[in-house]
């Protein structure tokens, strides 16, 4: 019941419900009516109550535990013997040439005892409780009472409805218990692509905001290199362009499911300085939570336009903990012009000697 899935378990809740309703109506109620119509023939009608309250008291424990939703675990077993012990103790204090009769009451009361018992369990256990149940009233008609060819034919009309009525709910427990798996298993299914649906709808926009941002930088460069009015040969054409293609090498790479996300895309912005001959070396140092994709945008903004900028030689180090994660980068890229961070909670410093830069954005999470 514990592995079950939420519709199977409100299946099976309300299955056992249902057969401890059945169990207590035929057991308790009709059964026990029948034990005080025939109570002056019983040998000892002290030992036929004590069976009763045995099965009440295992009923008792059944409704007790469906009212804390728990089912009885390693006292499964406990239950059952007590159940076919008050059944062999029935037969024990039965008068002879009675079985299968309404003074056999128990014939069909600890059957549906037995079953509520066993209801979550495969259906070869109920099928097993029921044969050992028919076993005790069989041993006793061919032991102690006369097996004549009316008694066993009283016995084998019983059985039908003692054995075929209990063992029709306990395969129709484990069909119910299939197809909760099944509604289960298709409703997670059908949840997982809902959320499929919704984070790729989710990232479709947000790449389209981020290419909406692009074009507003990258559109006019190309604009303006396919009217010549823009020299490819020029150093600060060839700088913007190199920034352009790292903002996109990191607009791609935000798509990627990694491990770490900021390392991840420092190396796509590293890359592009890599392509045009620049040294760039990368050292990761400690651990950090993952930044969200804006604060990503603005601890990588500033590296990759050190790295645009850098002649020939760059080194980016990335130093974090669980309270802060910094980015800092050393390149041979003179004075350059960093934006300024998106996020109150990103920082920026820059030192510059000769042609040599020194930056360093740190963002600390806040909560």
């Amino acid at each position: 019941m514990a592995e079950a899935g939420r519709t199977g378990v409100q299946l099976r809740r309300g299955l056992r419900v249902a057969v401890l309703l059945v169990a207590a109506a035929i057991g308790c109620g009709l059964g026990g009516t029948n034990m005080l119509r025939h109570w002056d023939g019983y040998p000892a009608p002290c030992a036929q109550a004590a069976v009763l309250a045995l099965l009440a008291a295992v009923l008792a424990g059944e409704a007790a535990l469906l009212l804390r939703g728990r089912s009885w675990g390693r006292w499964r077993w406990a239950a059952v013997a007590v159940v076919l012990a008050a059944s062999a103790l029935s037969y024990v204090t039965l008068p002879e040439g009675r079985t299968s009769t309404t003074v056999d009451w128990v014939f069909g009361a600890a059957n549906w005892a037995g079953l509520v018992v066993l209801l979550d369990r495969p259906t070869r256990a109920a099928a097993g409780f029921l044969a050992a149940h028919e076993a005790t009233a069989l041993l006793h008609l061919l032991l102690l009472d006369e097996p004549s060819r009316q008694a066993l034919a009283r016995f084998a009309t019983g059985s039908v409805t003692v054995i075929g009525f209990p063992l029709c709910v306990a395969v129709g427990a484990a069909v119910l218990g299939r197809l909760g798996a099944a509604a289960d298993a298709a409703r997670d299914e059908l949840e997982r692509v809902r959320v499929a649906e919704a984070v790729a709808e989710e990232s479709h926009r947000r790449r389209r905001q981020r290419f909406a941002e692009l074009s507003a930088t990258t559109i006019p460069l190309l604009e303006g290199l396919a009217r010549r009015e823009l020299r490819p040969e020029d150093p600060e054409v060839q700088r913007a362009c190199a920034i352009e293609a790292a903002r996109m090498r990191r607009l791609f790479a935000e798509t990627d499911t990694v491990a770490d996300p900021l390392l991840h895309e420092l190396r796509h912005c590293a890359d592009v300085a890599d392509r045009k001959g620049v040294e760039v070396e990368l050292d990761a140092r400690g651990r950090w939570p993952t930044p969200p994709v804006a604060v990503r945008r603005d601890l990588t903004e500033p590296v990759l336009t050190v790295l645009a900028t850098a002649a020939s030689r760059a080194r980016v180090t990335v130093v974090g903990g669980s309270g802060e994660v910094s980015v800092s980068v050393v390149a041979d890229s003179g004075e350059v012009e960093l934006p300024d961070p998106a996020l109150p909670s990103v920082r920026i410093e820059t030192l510059t000697n000769d042609d040599t830069v020194w930056m360093e954005v740190r963002w600390q999470p806040t909560g």
